[in-house]
């Protein structure tokens, strides 16, 4: 917190923060910045968007935020609706909400809190930068748990920040979600793989496949190593961390459509979940399995890819449910 004053009692940013993976100077990013070089451009690009970040506080009244923001003037697609700050209960329930089209320069909202322990959500697509806070103090941290994976896992289409299936499956769990979703991108990069390897963590999920149907066109024996691959090298750093991997969920259009090498979605599906039951056979008894195909459908996906509210709500429960299954039989 370069330029907040702590004599006019504000505190920095640092304590309240949640759903950190990274920094790189006083913004939090969702890649090691130091590491940056070996992702694909788009991977790279969407990690630097702070999905996910938000304060955990505890607070008897209302209390201040400063902030900078560093998407100006273009509002990031993620969630074109949302422009204010949204603070919620732990049970996710929401309290308020704070209207606010940021600016150049720093900036202060006030969060009329009425007290108590509760999570305040920026809006994303500004690329907010959180600086201090005055009149709260930070809440205790929560276990860390890593959610990789797409668009889909970055949250797109719910209509708050805090309605992503991870952030409403990280209440569920008691767990502090670090978004690591990359619109556009998340098609088992190997050098997120071993970014993932040296976070520190108690949980890991896997959701990603969508984006190699188009985009980055994969063969269904291709996406099968890069699978394999990718949960070796997670494995490299986590060895007996509860690890789920959630199957593509569906795709109308894609699902009996062939791409550029041949391969429907149902196929790389299929290839995603070969490689998981595989890996499992072979001894991992840390890591489950959860299929995409069952837990949407249509209806629950506004523009034939990217599920709504309460789609976003279905994978929440599915994988709390099975993450939660895990992390208890690891703990055993």
């Amino acid at each position: 917190m370069s330029r907040v004053d702590v004599r006019g009692g504000w505190q920095g940013a640092g304590p309240f923060l949640r759903g950190v993976g990274w920094r790189d100077g006083d913004r939090c990013v969702r890649a090691d910045p130091a590491d940056g070089t070996r992702l694909p451009l788009d991977t790279w690009e969407r990690a630097r968007m702070p999905v996910g970040v938000r304060l955990g506080f505890e607070a008897e009244g209302p209390f201040e935020v400063r902030y900078r923001a560093e998407a100006h003037g273009t509002v990031d697609a993620l969630l074109t609706g949302t422009r204010g700050w949204q603070a919620l209960r732990p049970d996710g329930d929401p309290v308020c909400e704070v209207p606010e089209v940021p600016e150049e320069g720093e900036r202060t909202i006030r969060v009329e809190w009425p007290g108590g322990a509760g999570e305040l959500y920026p809006p994303e697509g500004y690329g907010p930068v959180l600086l201090g806070v005055r009149g709260a103090r930070p809440a205790p941290s929560l276990p860390r748990w890593l959610v990789y994976g797409d668009s889909i896992t970055e949250g797109w289409t719910a209509s708050r920040p805090a309605l992503a299936w991870p952030a409403v499956a990280g209440r569920a769990l008691g767990l502090d979600p670090v978004n690591l979703g990359y619109a556009g991108a998340g098609r088992g990069e190997l050098a997120m793989a071993e970014q993932l390897a040296r976070l520190e963590c108690v949980a890991v999920t896997l959701a990603f496949g969508t984006n190699c149907w188009t985009g980055v066109a994969h063969s269904a024996p291709l996406l099968y190593e890069v699978t394999r691959a990718f949960l070796a090298l997670v494995r490299c750093g986590h060895p007996r961390t509860p690890l789920l991997v959630v199957s593509p969920v569906p795709r109308p259009g894609a699902e009996e459509t062939p791409n550029a090498l041949g391969a429907t979605l149902g196929d790389l599906r299929t290839a995603v979940e070969s490689a998981v039951g595989d890996r499992i056979a072979a001894g991992d008894t840390h890591l489950a399995l959860l299929p995409g195909a069952p837990l949407l459908g249509p209806e629950h996906l506004p523009d034939g890819l990217h599920p709504d509210d309460t789609g976003h709500a279905l994978m929440a429960t599915a994988v709390a449910r099975a993450l939660g299954a895990l992390v208890g039989t690891a703990a055993a």
